[in-house]
């Protein structure tokens, strides 16, 4: 894997499949640790992870009186759980079975005397296989992983700087491991209709809760067997009709009739002489978008 372009990382999605596969599963099994301890927050802001300059994170939970957090680090390639009181454990990341990943993760929690109970099923993934008898995703290459998280950091730190040009209600730059994609949202102020759901093994409340204000998102997805590419993507709830006819830039984007969401390859942007720029113009005119075909009031929301 090899990285040009002031830090993007060259992705094949051939080349990271296998071991995205079985990051995914990872990284919901320590979302959903996240998710049981942390204080609920409003769109289930307490559910993802986060980027950090090592790898990802759960930032500080509060547990019974402590504060502990998990981190994959994907420079040394481990797996770290420090506790306010406890101090800290380890576990290495290597080419190892979901059901061998989850055992050792809750003996390290056992261990720092951090008790929690999951949900011990994948959520948004068909087959939902139990996290303790999968072992069909046991890929991890040291290269892939360095390069899926480097493209998450360049892409965080883009998110964030669009993020800084709104001062309406927006969220932080999350992670979210259900279906593995970094995403910045912006709220009009409007309330949106009840969301119909339709993502595997996720309940209806969660989805109706998440899309109760009117919104316009943005994210990066590393891809999937149906799709695979690496892509950034900007959709809004609820769409107008006229969303999908805009015009958005850069010119490579395109518009995606059957998933209602508007696209831009990663590649497009990685290979691109200013591949921030190419990626902020993309999340611009995205935006624009759907606040002027859903009459967004603009004046309040923006600088």
């Amino acid at each position: 894997m090899s990285t040009q372009n002031n830090g993007w990382p060259v992705l094949n999605f051939d080349e990271i499949e296998d071991t995205l596969a079985t990051l995914h599963q990872w990284i919901q099994i320590v979302g959903k640790i996240r998710l049981k301890t942390m204080p609920w927050q409003n769109h289930s802001w307490h559910v993802p992870l986060y980027v950090s300059p090592k790898g990802f994170t759960t930032n500080p939970i509060p547990y019974d009186g402590r504060v502990f957090q998990i981190d994959f680090d994907f420079k040394k390639h481990q797996l770290s759980i420090e506790c306010s009181n406890a101090g800290s454990v380890t576990m290495e990341l290597y080419p190892r079975t979901v059901a061998d990943f989850y055992q050792e993760l809750f003996e390290k929690l056992a261990e720092l005397k951090i008790h929690v109970k999951i949900h011990a099923k994948p959520n948004e993934i068909e087959p939902a296989i139990p996290f303790a008898e999968n072992t069909t995703n046991k890929a991890y290459d040291k290269d892939a992983a360095q390069a899926i998280w480097k493209a998450m950091l360049k892409a965080n730190e883009v998110f964030n700087t669009f993020r800084s040009d709104f001062i309406g209600k927006a969220s932080p730059v999350h992670l979210f491991w259900g279906a593995f994609d970094l995403a910045v949202t912006r709220f009009s102020g409007n309330n949106a209709p009840l969301h119909q759901g339709g993502m595997p093994n996720m309940p209806l409340d969660v989805m109706q809760e998440a899309y109760s204000k009117e919104v316009s998102s943005a994210g990066f997805w590393p891809g999937s067997k149906d799709f695979p590419y690496p892509a950034f993507y900007a959709y809004a709830y609820p769409s107008d009709a006229l969303f999908g006819s805009q015009k958005v830039a850069p010119e490579e984007a395109f518009w995606s009739a059957e998933m209602g969401e508007f696209f831009l390859k990663y590649e497009d942007v990685q290979k691109s002489s200013e591949p921030d720029k190419v990626l902020l113009t993309f999340l611009q005119s995205t935006y624009e978008a759907a606040a002027n075909t859903s009459k967004w009031n603009r004046e309040d929301l923006e600088k």
